[in-house]
């Protein structure tokens, strides 16, 4: 490909540098069908499991918590977010040279795996619960923001039928950075419709806000038993 650009510069000019970029969106589209059209590894889950282990732990409970746990997460909305970001759709970049090279068949296996774990609980910061509960059971009405429990379920077993993930137990801090990411207009691609939804509600809550909902949902863990 650097040959080929230096030959569109000295050689034939704009003309050849038009069809490179009418041409490489093309040739990297290609490359994604290839990966995804991959056969099966052949290696076993857990195996499989382990590219994933030193940020998400091989129990899907990471340690740090910038980082989510996948452990119990529905293995429908792993495997979709990590297509999107094998994809290009999603952009993590830490994530995409682990994922990159996996087949549609190597992240099913990921994805069952993780969803099998189980996950360990964390804890709500006890000043933050009431806000946090809250915006999670009614929303904000005041301020346009609807109810969590709307779309993820009473106790934040979420719903994979719709692709609305669990968030009972998660990190706090992976909570809070999504929502502001969301609050900053990050969106997965024109073709994903939940993203957007997420933008929506987000923009409309404050630092504070954001802290206590999240703190709540980790600490929710306790309430699915």
């Amino acid at each position: 490909m650097r040959v080929f650009t230096e030959q569109c510069r000295t050689k034939m000019g704009v003309a050849c540098q038009v069809l490179l970029l009418v041409a490489l969106p093309i040739l990297l589209s290609l490359s994604t069908v290839t990966f995804a059209q991959q056969p099966d590894s052949g290696q076993s889950p857990e195996q499989l499991a382990t590219v994933c282990a030193a940020c998400h732990g091989i129990d899907g409970n990471s340690t740090t918590t910038i980082w989510p746990k996948l452990a119990e997460q529905h293995a429908s909305y792993i495997a979709r977010q990590t297509r999107m970001v094998r994809d290009g759709q999603r952009s993590v970049p830490v994530m995409l040279g682990i994922v990159a090279g996996l087949s549609d068949a190597d992240i099913d296996k990921i994805s069952g795996y993780f969803a099998e774990q189980q996950i360990k609980p964390g804890v709500a910061d006890e000043d933050l619960v009431a806000l946090g509960k809250g915006i999670y059971q009614s929303g904000l009405p005041a301020k346009g923001v609807p109810a969590c429990q709307a779309c993820h379920g009473p106790v934040g077993n979420g719903n994979p039928a719709s692709q609305y993930p669990m968030l009972a137990g998660q990190h706090a801090d992976y909570t809070a950075a999504r929502l502001k990411s969301y609050r900053s207009g990050v969106i997965n691609g024109e073709d994903d419709p939940y993203s957007p939804q997420m933008v929506l509600i987000a923009e409309n809550l404050g630092d504070h806000e954001i802290e206590a909902v999240s703190s709540y949902l980790e600490g929710l863990y306790d309430q699915r038993q």
